[in-house]
């Protein structure tokens, strides 16, 4: 058979976005159901920073101490956090909100600056949440740590 005719490897599809968060903070709980109910087409997966699947993904791309302040988001082998990761993410959701993508123009010591100020006291101004998100059986397959979560 030449060349010309022999078909293809198929390419491997693209792992899913990943996004990791801080799974005892209610705003972070609150904003992965935001993200979920704005993404049709499942293109986010998740992970609390706190457990072992979400630690084993931060240690794979080479983030070991992200500290649970940080929202992560993990693209095509690329790392991003804070205001960058939350930029991502909403470019990835249905309108309006990759419209905010234009707040990547500014630079990121400035947004992250503001970022950092809220996560410092997020705990005091909305708790912490006593257990873990858990997700609904149709989810469950969207969460890495879905298995820990079930403990």
């Amino acid at each position: 058979m030449s060349a010309s005719r022999r078909t293809a490897e198929p390419e491997p599809e693209p792992e899913p976005d990943l996004i990791l968060f801080d799974g005892e903070c209610n705003v972070c709980n609150g904003y992965v159901l935001f993200v979920i109910a704005r993404d049709p087409g499942a293109r986010f997966r998740f992970a609390s920073l706190q457990s072992a699947a979400g630690q084993a993904e931060l240690a794979r791309h080479g983030h070991g101490d992200v500290g649970s302040d940080s929202i992560v988001l993990v693209r095509g082998g690329r790392v991003w956090l804070r205001t960058s990761a939350v930029l991502r993410i909403a470019a990835g959701l249905r309108l309006p909100w990759p419209l905010l993508a234009v707040f990547l123009l500014v630079p990121p010591p400035l947004r992250d600056f503001f970022y950092k100020a809220f996560a410092a006291r997020r705990y005091r101004w909305f708790g912490r949440v006593q257990q873990c998100l858990r997700p609904t059986p149709e989810l469950r397959a969207r969460f890495l740590d879905a298995d820990e979560r079930s403990s």
